[in-house]
């Protein structure tokens, strides 16, 4: 059996990918107060059109998704015009790009959102955190729970974020079922008390994730959609209780009969999940360390593990990481005090190399 190594190309939905590096999603907080795009994010991004595949930072897809200052959005025709800058500059690049759909549920407060709204999710839990506002850290207040009828729109929302993505060039859409935000407040056991068709069973705890899945699949394509889980993730003060693994092998499996365009799994450790996942899903798998070592990037493409190394720091910080890695080069070191929020510094100005 042939095995694969970084460098060899890949095929992800509609798109032929030259090789198995992509920049993962980072919040960036560089968007203008009314969620569109600022001026810079359009060289920030074709900066890295390099790794092939670009996943943008979490983008809200409504006014109750929004959790962090000066995140974007994709549900205004002002959206779609920033974005539409992005993308042009990223096809013009030779790159490609997939804009993350983030609603982050009760991880917000009010403060940061536009309409300044008691933020929504599975039940009315409290996550037991803070959340950094213009005015400082604050505790996130406790959340409302959805109604029935909310939730329908909730799903109709990422529908319409899909459509205006594609409208705005973008290459499609992840879905961000991951990291203690909306998606896995419905999946946990502690933040879903519900005891309607979304609580209670695997089956109807899944059943949110599995409706926007099949909403915005069914709306651009799902050779256009992928989604983003975390399997054990205890970010937000998530629990999925005993079971876990046997909620992911049921989700996986459901997800795995729409033929999404991939699946990305950002990795806490349990890698019996992740074979099983590997057998289960039939087209490309994107699996994220999160800080593993330069040296080991390529290990679960060549082990067959995964299809697609997605990379964070380093990309955010050296615009031309495929060079570097490619002839095994030094990298710039991120800096963590200018990853959120700002202008220019610590966004577009990481110096690439000279030309060889």
């Amino acid at each position: 059996m042939a095995v694969n190594t970084l460098w060899d190309p890949v095929n992800l939905g509609r798109l032929a990918l030259p090789h198995r590096l992509a920049m993962s999603p980072m919040t960036r907080s560089r968007a203008r107060s009314d969620g569109t795009p600022g001026p810079l994010a359009a060289a920030y991004y074709a900066q890295r059109a390099s790794l092939g595949l670009l996943i943008s930072e979490g983008t809200q897809p409504c006014a109750d998704g929004q959790g962090y200052l000066n995140t974007p959005g994709i549900y205004t025709d002002a959206h779609v015009q920033g974005w539409r800058q992005v993308a042009d500059a990223v096809h013009a690049r030779g790159g490609h790009l997939y804009i993350q759909l983030m609603h982050v549920g009760r991880m917000s407060h009010p403060d940061n959102t536009p309409h300044g709204r008691q933020a929504v999710s599975s039940s009315a839990i409290h996550p037991s955190a803070q959340m950094y506002t213009a005015a400082g850290m604050k505790d996130i207040p406790t959340p409302r729970a959805l109604t029935l009828a909310e939730i329908a729109t909730t799903v109709d929302d990422h529908r319409r974020a899909a459509r205006k993505a594609i409208e705005a060039g973008a290459d499609g859409v992840e879905i961000h079922g991951a990291n203690g935000y909306l998606i896995q407040q419905f999946l946990a056991e502690n933040a879903n008390h519900r005891d309607d068709a979304y609580g209670g069973t695997i089956e109807n705890r899944a059943r949110f994730a599995l409706e926007v899945a099949a909403a915005v699949a069914d709306e651009i394509g799902a050779d256009r959609t992928g989604i983003r889980l975390s399997p054990g993730s205890r970010l937000g003060g998530i629990d999925e209780g005993a079971q876990g693994d046997e909620l992911y092998r049921y989700l996986v499996g459901e997800l795995a009969q729409r033929a999404l365009a991939y699946l990305h799994i950002a990795h806490h450790g349990n890698e019996a999940l992740l074979k099983a996942i590997r057998a289960a899903w039939p087209t490309t798998l994107l699996v994220n360390r999160g800080n593993r070592p330069l040296e080991l990037i390529a290990q679960d493409i060549e082990t067959g593990l995964a299809d697609v190394a997605p990379v964070g720091r380093w990309a955010l910080a050296n615009p031309d990481l495929v060079r570097r890695l490619r002839e095994g080069l030094p990298l710039n070191a991120p800096d963590s005090s200018t990853f959120y929020g700002g202008g220019a510094m610590g966004y577009i100005d990481y110096p690439p190399l000279m030309p060889a």
